[in-house]
């Protein structure tokens, strides 16, 4: 019997009457990974495209690939850089690493991708169990399918996470943005916040000592470091060659950070992908390019002699802290942002000035693009609103 037949032959007891109808939406959510659902249209008059939900978020899922593997090989090459200063491995981990005759050496591809793997992994899996428990819940209480939305969600909440995080604090911050900022709201397609970037958030604030900080970046025990964004507050971006950091090691991403946030390169590469499918749409970019890059321009003309975060300029701001991974993946995420063209132009801009505001303005924080994002967030609707309105007014005045 192939696999077809077998979830042929057993999906009557999962329908209405049947005696694991309570459980359809599980049966639903394993049969639809694997198979194309049989209610997808493919034929005129309701089709525009061939596009359904599991095939955008399968290249949303996608686009992340360049992040995933530079994430495991950038984690992996910090920690075994912090070991070969001195330092001390310890852990289940450094007893796998040891004993499988991987090793610790910094020049080791291997050694770099398999060490940052370790930690990427128990934090997926982590993501995942929390996560899909509570959307397999609501999927039940309310009757509906389990939505793949849920496969971006965990990847992107697991690509900004420090790679020291504990993992019973992965499941609460998961938890968090599932249930509040998504749930409670309806489901996928109707949170206005970006779920990832709920729990991220939630996380930040709530434990802020294992989410921020120079000893979080790093997963070895007593390496403190500085990131890029930390080190240009307190004394200037000039100062980040001083501390062995240049433009191109912050767009490869051979830097300090989380996961997948390092690499800007592996953002725009992603990025790309998103724009040539037509997954992400490019006014979303242009706008958010324009406000960061408009805004720490006007910054730099202003200057500052007790803020060294006014000189600045764009093309450092592209490739420090979450800006390129939030441009890519956060800020062209179609639910949460805005739906109008003219709409979609001011939502980027607005993002992109507020993560310059608050990097600089802001002294207690010098990231900004989660925060810019979630703001932004709250404002897409209002924004959609007013869009629509000058549109009426104007077809009102043309037809008067």
């Amino acid at each position: 019997m192939g696999l077809r037949s077998f979830f042929d032959q057993i999906e009557p007891h999962f329908k209405k009457g049947g005696k694991w109808e309570t459980y359809f939406p599980i049966y639903e959510m394993v049969e639809s990974f694997l198979y194309t659902p049989k209610t997808v249209t493919t034929a005129a008059p309701h089709a525009r495209s061939y596009i359904d939900m599991k095939r955008i978020m399968t290249y949303v899922v996608l686009a992340t690939i360049p992040c995933i593997l530079f994430g495991w090989y950038n984690t992996g090459l910090q920690a075994n850089l912090a070991i070969a200063s001195g330092l001390e491995p310890s852990g289940w981990r450094a007893w796998i690493l040891a004993h499988s005759g991987v090793g610790f050496n910094a020049d080791s591809l291997a050694a770099n991708m398999i060490h940052g793997a370790l930690y990427f992994f128990p934090i997926y899996i982590v993501t995942l169990v929390a996560g899909g428990f509570w959307e397999v819940v609501f999927a039940t209480v309310r009757r509906h399918e389990v939505n793949e939305g849920f496969l971006v969600t965990s990847m992107l909440y697991t690509l900004i996470m420090p790679a020291t995080a504990p993992l019973w604090q992965v499941a609460l911050g998961i938890s968090f943005g599932v249930v509040i900022g998504k749930e409670v709201f309806g489901g996928t397609g109707k949170n206005f916040l970006n779920p990832a970037l709920t729990g991220r958030a939630f996380l930040y604030f709530a434990y802020p000592a294992q989410m921020s900080g120079d000893t979080i970046w790093t997963p070895v025990d007593g390496f403190s470091g500085a990131t890029a964004l930390s080190v240009s507050a307190s004394d200037g971006f000039q100062q980040l060659a001083a501390n062995g950091m240049s433009w191109m090691d912050a767009l490869i991403g051979t830097i300090q950070g989380s996961f997948g946030e390092t690499s800007t390169l592996a953002c725009l590469i992603g990025l790309a992908f998103l724009l040539a499918t037509k997954i992400g749409n490019w006014r979303l970019v242009v706008g958010c390019l324009a406000g960061m890059i408009g805004f720490s321009t006007l910054l730099n003309l202003i200057g500052s002699d007790s803020n060294p975060m006014f000189a600045m300029p764009w093309y450092w701001h592209l490739v420090v802290g979450g800006y390129a991974f939030g441009l890519a993946f956060m800020v062209t995420e179609p639910v949460s942002a805005s739906h109008t063209n003219l709409g979609r132009y001011i939502y980027g801009a607005l993002i992109g000035v507020m993560v310059v505001m608050i990097r600089v303005i802001n002294p207690a924080f010098p990231e900004g693009m989660m925060l810019a994002i979630l703001f932004g967030n709250v404002f897409a609707p209002l924004i959609d609103y007013f869009v629509v309105q000058a549109n009426i007014r104007r077809r009102a005045r043309r037809n008067a």
